[in-house]
C-alpha cells in the first residue's frame, strides 16, 4: 500500500481559447508575407515578426516577437499591420491592440515596452477568419531592420492624495510626470480598471459605494501616446454604509481557490458571494503559481489576470474593460476583498503537478524567496495577496516525482520565505499527512520549519483510493484508524499526534477537508474493506467526484472513521458529509488545531453547505 498525494491538483493542459493542439508553428519574418523594405543602418533599430501558432478553421492564434536589434535601449514599442477584410483581432494579450477599421495597432503594456540591445518581447492574440497581416510598421518605421524613431515612455507620476472623502466621492491629486516631448493626459485608474483620462494633475471620482475600499493609481501619456508605469497607489475607504461582517470565532477557516476553475467548471470569485460562502470563511489559497528554474513563476497568465468579467460576472457587478491593467482572477479577487475586508488571500505555488520544481529552488533558497517576493508583491496585484503558501508535494520524499534534497532543505527554505517577506505577511506551507513510521512526515525537518511558518494546512485526505483499482475500499479520508484499516498511520489523527510529538504547536495546525468523494466500481461489499474492479466514474477524473453530485446520486449508507460512504449499484464512493465535518471540527477543537481548510471550493453546494458546516463547528 502507499499513500497517495494528499491532493492532486490538475494544470490546466487544452482549455480555454489560447490552446489548440497538434498544431505546427509557422514563424516568419513579416517581410517575407508582405516585402517590406531593406533594413536602414542606425544605432537603434528592431524588428518585428508574426507567427500563426494555432489555426483551428474558422479562428487562429497569432504571435508578434518585437526585437532590439541595434545598440542602444528602445523605451516602448507600437506595432501597426493591416488585415484583410474578413479577418479581426477577438482577443489579445501583453499588448493594448485597437483597429481603425481593418487597420491594426499594438501599443506595449506598461511592464514590457523598454527593450535593452538584443532583447526582444512577444504578445498574441486571437483571431478569426483566414487572412495574414500585411503593411507592418514598428514605431512608424519598417519591421525589417530598419531604424526605430526614438521617443522615451513617460515617466510614473507622482502617488495620489485623496481628499474630501464622502459616502461616494473622493478628490484626488498627484505630482507631474516628466517626458521628453512633454505630457498630453493622464489616465486614473481605480481597482486597476481606468475610470477617467485628465489634462490637469486633479480628478474628482464619484459615484462609488458608501463604506468600501477602493485602490487608485495614475499612468501618464506623452504627446505621441506613449504610456509610462503606473503610480503607486493610495486606498481610499469611502465613509457611511457598511461591510460584511467576518465569520465568528478566533479559528481559521481557508479554502483553495483554483486558477483552471474558471475554465473547466465555470467557478468563478463571484460563486463564493452568491453561495454565501465569503462571509464564512478566514482566508483563500489561490492555486497554483508555478515553480521553475529556481524561481516562483506565473501559472496561468489569462486566468490570473488577462481575462475579461463581464457585469453579470463580476463581484462588483462592473464589466472589465480591454484596456484595464488588472483583469482575470486577481481583479475579482480585489474586488472581493473590498467587499470583506476581513477576508486574507494568499498565493499557493507548487500543488501536485509542480512540486517537481523545489529541489532546485531549495539548492538557493535566498535567491527563491528573492523571486517569489518579487511575484507576489508585484505592483500590479501586491494589494491582492496578504502572503505565500508553499506546497510542496513533498520535500525530501515522493510525489509526481522524488525529491533529495535532504531532511534540512524544507526549513532553510521556509526561513529564507520568512526573512524576505518579514512579519507583515503570512507564511504558510501544505504538508503531508502520512503519520507512519518513517513515512513522508519523518522525511523533512517540517519542526524546524514550523518557526518560521504561520501554519501548516495538513492535506488529511487522499489516504485510500482507486489508485489502488482492486481495493480494498477504504473511506479517503478516515479521522481515526479502525479495524481493517489498510495501512495503519493513514488517519487525520496520526497525522496530527505526529506532527504534535515532533514539536509543531497545535495551534499552528489546520484539519484537511476534502469537498469531494473517492470511488470504487465493481464491488459488491455495502461496508468498507471490500474489493473492486477500478475506479468509479467521475465527471473530471476517475474515481473522484464533488460532494455536489455525490450527495444526490450515491447518497451515504454508513459512516466508518468520521467519514461517510455509499454504496449504490456497484460502485463505492468515501466522502465527507456536513454531519461528518461536524465531528470533525469538534474533533479539531478538542486537539486545540489553529482551524481547518479544505479543497477546494467548487466542490461543494450552490449555498455552501460544507463550508458552513466548517464555519459553525469552529465558532
Amino acid at each position: 500500500m502507499r499513500l497517495r498525494p494528499s491532493r492532486r491538483p490538475r494544470r490546466r493542459l487544452g482549455f480555454g481559447h489560447r490552446a489548440v493542439a497538434g498544431l505546427t508553428t509557422l514563424l516568419l519574418p513579416l517581410a517575407a508575407l508582405v516585402g517590406l523594405a531593406s533594413p536602414a543602418s542606425a544605432a537603434t533599430s528592431a524588428t518585428a515578426t508574426y507567427a500563426k501558432t494555432q489555426d483551428w478553421g474558422s479562428g487562429f492564434e497569432g504571435k508578434w516577437t518585437v526585437k532590439n536589434t541595434g545598440t542602444t535601449a528602445i523605451a516602448s514599442w507600437t506595432v501597426e499591420w493591416d488585415f484583410p477584410s474578413g479577418t479581426s483581432v477577438t482577443s489579445s494579450w501583453d499588448a493594448d491592440v485597437t483597429n481603425s477599421g481593418t487597420h491594426w495597432t499594438a501599443k506595449n503594456k506598461s511592464w514590457n515596452g523598454t527593450l535593452a540591445p538584443g532583447a526582444s518581447v512577444s504578445f498574441g492574440f486571437n483571431g478569426s477568419g483566414t487572412g495574414s497581416p500585411a503593411n507592418c510598421k514598428l514605431n512608424s518605421g519598417s519591421c525589417d531592420g530598419g531604424s526605430v524613431p526614438g521617443d522615451s515612455a513617460p515617466s510614473a507620476p507622482g502617488t495620489p492624495t485623496a481628499s474630501d472623502i464622502t459616502n461616494t466621492s473622493v478628490k484626488l491629486s498627484w505630482s507631474a510626470a516628466t517626458d521628453d516631448k512633454g505630457i498630453k493626459n493622464y489616465d486614473v485608474l481605480r481597482d486597476g480598471a481606468k475610470v477617467a483620462t485628465v489634462t490637469g494633475t486633479t480628478y474628482s471620482d464619484s459615484g462609488l459605494t458608501a463604506g468600501t475600499d477602493y485602490s487608485y493609481t495614475i499612468q501618464a501619456r506623452d504627446t505621441v501616446d506613449q504610456t509610462g508605469p503606473v503610480s503607486g497607489s493610495t486606498a481610499v475607504h469611502t465613509t457611511g454604509g457598511t461591510t460584511e461582517p467576518p465569520p465568528t470565532g478566533n479559528k481559521i477557516k481557508l479554502g483553495y481557490l483554483t486558477e483552471w476553475d474558471t475554465y473547466v467548471r465555470n467557478y468563478q470569485v463571484k460563486n463564493l458571494v452568491t453561495s454565501g460562502t465569503a462571509s464564512k470563511i478566514t482566508h483563500i489559497n489561490y492555486a497554483f503559481g508555478n515553480v521553475t528554474g529556481g524561481q516562483c513563476a506565473i501559472g496561468d497568465s489569462y486566468a490570473d489576470y488577462e481575462k475579461s468579467f463581464t457585469a453579470d460576472q463580476s463581484v462588483s457587478g462592473v464589466a472589465d474593460t480591454w484596456d484595464q491593467p488588472v483583469r482575470g482572477n486577481f481583479n475579482q479577487l480585489r474586488q472581493l476583498k473590498a467587499k470583506y475586508p476581513n477576508i486574507k488571500i494568499l498565493w499557493s505555488f507548487g500543488g501536485w503537478t509542480w512540486s517537481g520544481g523545489f529541489g532546485q529552488a531549495a539548492a538557493n533558497p535566498a535567491a527563491f524567496a528573492q523571486s517569489c517576493y518579487n511575484l507576489v508583491e508585484d505592483p500590479r496585484w501586491a494589494d491582492v495577496f496578504d502572503g505565500i503558501d508553499i506546497d510542496w508535494e513533498y520535500p525530501n520524499a515522493c510525489g509526481l516525482s522524488c525529491d533529495t534534497s535532504g531532511p534540512a532543505a524544507y526549513k532553510n527554505l521556509m526561513s529564507a520565505l520568512r526573512t524576505k517577506f518579514g512579519s507583515n505577511n503570512l507564511v504558510t506551507a501544505a504538508t503531508t499527512a502520512d503519520g507512519t513510521s518513517g513515512g513522508k512526515i519523518d522525511a523533512a525537518d517540517y519542526a524546524g520549519a514550523a518557526q518560521y511558518v504561520d501554519w501548516y494546512n495538513v492535506m488529511t485526505y487522499d489516504f485510500f483510493g482507486a489508485f489502488d483499482a482492486d481495493g480494498p475500499t477504504a473511506p479517503h479520508s478516515p479521522l481515526t484508524s479502525y479495524s481493517g484499516i489498510p495501512t495503519p498511520g493513514f488517519t487525520s489523527a496520526d497525522a496530527i499526534a505526529k506532527f504534535k510529538s515532533k514539536g509543531v504547536p497545535a495551534s499552528k495546525l489546520l484539519l484537511g477537508i476534502g469537498f469531494y468523494g473517492r470511488g470504487w466500481t465493481g464491488v459488491t461489499q455495502a461496508t468498507p474493506g471490500g474489493t473492486a474492479t477500478g475506479p468509479a466514474t467521475g465527471t473530471y477524473e476517475p474515481g473522484i467526484e464533488d460532494y455536489k453530485v455525490l450527495k444526490t446520486t450515491c447518497p451515504v449508507t454508513g459512516t466508518i472513521a468520521g467519514t461517510a460512504y455509499a454504496k449504490c449499484g456497484s460502485n463505492w464512493w468515501s466522502y465527507d458529509t456536513p454531519a461528518t465535518i461536524a465531528t470533525k471540527m469538534a474533533w479539531a477543537k478538542t486537539q486545540g488545531l489553529g482551524g481547518a481548510f479544505f479543497w477546494e471550493f467548487s466542490g461543494d453546494t450552490t449555498n455552501g453547505e460544507l463550508v458552513t458546516a466548517i464555519n459553525s463547528g469552529l465558532n
